[in-house]
């Protein structure tokens, strides 16, 4: 659960420190007032991108940061790991997220720095949004579907039916691939034999390369180097080469030597260096020895290049493309060897992992099927306390001719608001408020089956009827039993009911707007007056009266 919350210059607001409660928190204020100021801080903890425009004009930068708690840690900790960060410290996640206007942007969690995606990963295990666009959600069918899995715990079903599926779509395109590959002419096919024997012959790895093209470097410019290197070994070592000189210099530096003494270390450096340039002038007669190539191995080296620049001309100059290649053609002619044998064994394990997906679709379709009717009913149940007392909802599992990624059949939500008329898909039937409680009444019944911790909700009540609104309120109470419930609303039937209520203002009395949060749940006259303001007039009695009723004993 959401423990404690920090904002600072985050749009009009300056600071504030919030402490939270399990249970059910209601968000209230007057329109325009700021309340998405609360909602957006944990938007960007929970990994949403922003940019510069949320922070606040005249400060340097926007920061946020959370302290959540987890009674059993293993589930968030299994993501911190695999994210490598570090795990929670007893329970404790703590994430902060600042944006600078000079500066790069900052992420931690735990102390360590962390990367914007893996807030994003972490966010979908402790918050989850539903915004005024929420109920729009339940009129595609991959939605629905999904709502029904999920309260179907059809999660292990769906997985290792996405394996066999996955697997005999990659075998139909396979047989596909193979059966456009016709079969080739024998000149092709010795083509392309050919070809293959061409980058057989070659060593495809980054250095045998290198070495090809240097070995072939110096052949092509052997002559020169031999010149080079011969001369070089003339110039040391040769007849009127250095060395010659070299040995009555140091004959010299000898008797300079015997005279003094003190020259001694003079005459060695000069004895080293006449050794020195003599293993060179050796060396370098070996090596004009050694670019002397034999014809037959000047002739397979100057091949094996052809073969490499003609692969490099065709494929381009990558070893891993060029391999990749190279494994290709013999792909192309192990099939041409069995054309017809290879399409057959194909077509027998499609076959195979066809029955085998068709089987698994059939499981997950009876599965569906079983949830569908007692979805149906629970939420039936659910939508009669929102208004709806002759309603009549039906979930519908509807076959599919070909298996499809999410099974062999799609679902269909009817809906009926009143007495008497035909359940209808709910695009054709529900109005704005009709789908807000519908959904409503959907996450109601989901709540228990949701392992996210804390729940907000953005005005889905926006589109609720007054009157409905105690039955609201006594659902989120409801949900929050088994989860930590946020809910910015504009019923005061939902905010009496609420265990925590905060308290969005904006100030304009000054040169410039200020926003501010504030509990209220601990004094009841503020409580009373916000309730009566939100039912019409704060200083009215009527609307106090009221507002002490609907508080009752809270």
């Amino acid at each position: 659960m959401l423990q404690s919350l920090q904002i600072r210059n985050l749009a009009l607001l300056e600071e504030v420190a919030l402490d939270f409660e399990a249970g059910f928190t209601a968000v209230t204020g007057e329109t325009g007032a700021g309340k998405s100021i609360l909602l957006g801080a944990l938007s960007l903890l929970a990994g949403e991108r922003a940019d510069k425009t949320v922070i606040r004009q005249g400060a340097a930068a926007v920061e946020v940061e959370a302290a959540l708690f987890f009674r059993e840690p293993a589930r968030i900790n299994g993501v911190l790991s695999e994210l490598e960060l570090p795990a929670c410290d007893e329970g404790m996640l703590i994430l902060k997220r600042s944006l600078a206007r000079e500066k790069a942007p900052k992420i931690t969690v735990n102390g360590s720095l962390a990367t914007l995606t893996a807030l994003q990963r972490l966010g979908e295990h402790w918050i989850d949004f539903h915004g005024p666009s929420e109920p729009r959600r339940l009129l595609k069918e991959s939605c629905q579907l999904g709502l029904l899995d999920l309260f179907g715990r059809a999660d292990e079903v769906l997985a290792a039916y996405g394996i066999s599926y996955r697997a005999w779509r990659e075998l139909s395109a396979e047989h596909a691939r193979i059966a456009s590959d016709t079969k080739l002419a024998p000149d092709q096919i010795e083509f392309l034999k050919t070809q293959l024997t061409g980058l057989e012959a070659l060593e495809l790895t980054t250095e045998a390369i290198e070495t090809l093209e240097r070995d072939f470097q110096r052949m092509s410019r052997a002559q020169e180097l031999i010149e080079l290197s011969a001369g070089l070994a003339a110039g040391l070592t040769g007849e009127d080469g250095l060395q010659r000189r070299l040995a009555e210099l140091l004959r010299q530096a000898r008797q300079l030597e015997g005279i003094d003494l003190a020259s001694k270390s003079l005459a060695d450096r000069l004895s080293s260096a006449t050794v020195e340039l003599n293993d060179l002038g050796e060396e370098f007669s070996a090596l004009s020895q050694q670019l002397q190539f034999d014809p037959e191995e000047a002739e397979a080296l100057s091949a094996k290049m052809g073969t490499w620049l003609e692969v490099k001309r065709k494929h381009g100059g990558e070893v891993a493309i060029v391999t990749a290649a190279r494994t290709e053609l013999r792909r192309r002619l192990d099939v041409q060897g069995d054309l017809a044998g290879t399409l057959f064994r194909l077509e027998q394990q499609i076959a195979e992992a066809g029955r085998k997906a068709r089987k698994e679709a059939a499981a997950l379709r009876g599965l569906r099927e079983k949830a569908a009717k007692e979805l149906a009913k629970v939420a039936a149940r659910s939508i009669a306390q929102l208004g709806f007392k002759k309603a009549d909802f039906v979930v519908r599992v509807i076959p599919l001719a070909d298996l499809a990624a999410t099974g062999d059949c799609r679902v269909e939500f009817l809906f009926s608001p009143n007495v008497g008329e035909a359940p209808l898909p709910l695009s054709r039937i529900a109005s704005s408020g009709e789908l807000a409680r519908v959904m409503l009444a959907l996450k109601t019944v989901l709540a228990d089956l949701d392992q996210v911790p804390l729940l907000v909700f953005d005005e889905v009540d926006a589109n609720v009827g007054g009157e409905i609104g105690r039955v609201v309120g006594e659902q989120m109470a409801g949900i929050a039993r088994t989860h930590q419930v946020l809910c910015v609303t504009h019923l005061p039937q939902v905010a009496a009911l609420a265990t925590c209520h905060l308290v969005v203002t904006k100030d304009q009395s000054k040169e410039r707007a200020v926003v501010s949060i504030a509990p209220i749940q601990a004094n009841r006259k503020d409580r009373v007056s916000e309730l009566a303001r939100m039912l019409g007039d704060r200083t009215a009695k009527s609307a106090l009266a009221h507002a002490e009723e609907l508080l009752g004993g809270r």
